[in-house]
């Protein structure tokens, strides 16, 4: 990218995205609309987002052509956006001004009070946490999120308060071009090695992510997830100018979680301040109230109430709005029931996220059964963690597979979903697309779950196993 992300937004000029339909990219150019800016993009598909944009005055446009760019003085462009897309390589044979989406999105941020969080899972659920609180405490921060939020329908907005709430993805490094007051970093570990190549170079972004805080900005780490912690230590050790917060279930805990527990659709723990506090009303124990299943979202409200405490909301502001939380998109999203068989779907696509997800589902399937259509994403992360994967699979009943979805890959020599079924400790097996829906109602009885989990267009089946159960005339007992 050319160095022009110091450009003030006023700037840009009439700005274009490509991909604009993709939720990151879409984000940005919702909050630019909102200030004014005259935009216009591309998406090779027709989608809501794009006619929504359109018919708010932006200029979209279906399927790349170098025309398409116009008089525009800037392109906004994602790491998906290869050499050889034609407006892409007319806006470089051109000379204009080139940004990445995150770059962007850090134009956007100037003025305000930026909190970012990121983390190898639980990012777009915590940042839609905060966004949800602080908004319903009234603050009206802005946001940009990698989903659409329960209760807000959308993944982008400019609020009238000072405060913004940024998900900072690391999938490609890009989230060392923001300038954070506040970090949050979720968990650390290896994912994404098509971009890092090792563990050690996975860890070490988020030790410069880190590093980007300001004299007096502060961290707030997971104390239960062993990268998030030890990057808590070092940078404790190495950056005295930096205060550092841990939350957890860890006893180390500076906001500590306790008792968990499930009750009804509710999900609740207690939380407590376990440090020094200049304020003995603000240590707790309070009591956290989610209606999203899951420890690993009692975590993520953990985090999002150190934040509120932080930027100035009383605890009963935090509180209730962590509460009115009702999810974002598919983060254990509830599809439907038929014939008394609930259905979610999830975006989990690592290892520890698809074993936080089913736990989840088996605390809301109680004694009943929990069957799982998984769609593997990427074949490097196949090749990666297929024996991690079988081993979060088999906390289901029943594991169905899908082939690998290969996003931006591909295909690898002997990498296939194989790799993952031959592994399985549990009932289920490689599933053909044509066949899953039918396989996985025919599979579960009244009271089961079904859950459909990965990042690729196996969301789209919830729909179609609802449809097989509703089919139905009984499904047992």
């Amino acid at each position: 990218m050319t160095n022009g992300a110091q450009q003030p937004l006023q700037d840009l000029g009439r700005v274009h995205f490509l991909g604009l339909g993709g939720v990151g990219v879409s984000a940005v150019a919702r909050l630019m609309q909102a200030r004014g800016q005259q935009i216009s993009g591309t998406d090779a598909k027709d989608l809501p987002v794009l006619r929504e944009l359109a018919a708010a005055g932006a200029r979209v446009h279906v399927g790349y052509a170098a025309e398409n760019l116009g008089d525009v003085d800037t392109v906004v462009t994602s790491s998906i956006i290869k050499p050889g897309n034609p407006e892409y390589d007319a806006a470089v044979s051109r000379g204009l001004r080139l940004l990445h989406r995150s770059e962007a999105l850090a134009e956007t941020m100037r003025g305000h009070r930026v909190v970012t969080v990121a983390g190898t899972h639980g990012k777009t659920t915590t940042t839609s946490l905060i966004a949800v609180m602080l908004r319903e405490a009234g603050v009206s921060p802005s946001f940009a999120i990698g989903a659409n939020v329960g209760g807000l329908g959308v993944n982008a907005e400019l609020g009238t308060g000072g405060i913004f709430v940024a998900e900072a993805d690391e999938s490609d490094g890009s989230f060392l071009n923001y300038s954070p007051d506040i970090a949050v970093v979720t968990n650390v570990e290896a994912d994404h090695l098509d971009h890092y190549g090792t563990a050690e170079a996975v860890h070490q972004a988020f030790t410069d992510f880190a590093s980007l805080l300001p004299d007096g900005g502060l961290l707030i780490a997971c104390a239960d997830d062993d990268g998030a912690a030890a990057l808590a230590a070092r940078v404790r050790s190495e950056a005295q100018r930096v205060r550092v917060v841990t939350y957890g279930f860890s006893a180390g805990a500076d906001w500590r979680l306790r008792h968990p527990q499930a009750d009804g659709l509710r999900y609740r723990a207690t939380l407590e301040r376990t440090s020094e506090e200049d304020s003995a009303l603000a240590a707790g124990p309070f009591t956290l109230d989610l209606a999203v299943p899951g420890d690993h979202n009692l975590l993520n409200a953990a985090a999002a109430f150190a934040v509120g405490h932080e930027v100035g909301l009383t605890p009963v502001q935090a509180l209730a709005g962590l509460a009115a939380f009702r999810g974002a998109a598919r983060r254990f999203e509830y599809r439907g029931e038929a014939n008394g068989v609930r259905v979610y779907d999830d975006y989990a696509h690592h290892p520890t996220e698809v074993s936080a997800a089913l736990r989840a589902g088996r605390a809301v399937a109680g004694e009943r059964r929990l069957h799982v259509l998984f769609q593997p994403h990427l074949f490097t992360r196949t090749q990666a963690f297929h024996a991690e994967f079988a081993s979060a699979l088999s906390l289901a009943d029943s594991a169905w597979i899908l082939d690998i979805y290969p996003a931006r890959e591909e295909p690898l020599e002997s990498v296939t979903s194989a790799l993952i079924t031959d592994a399985l400790t549990t009932a289920g097996g490689p599933v053909s697309a044509a066949e899953a829906a039918a396989t996985l109602a025919s599979t579960a009885r009244s009271g089961d779950v079904i859950m459909t989990i990965g990042a690729g267009d196996v969301t789209s089946y919830g729909g179609a196993i609802l449809e097989e159960l509703g089919g139905r005339a009984d499904t047992g007992s």
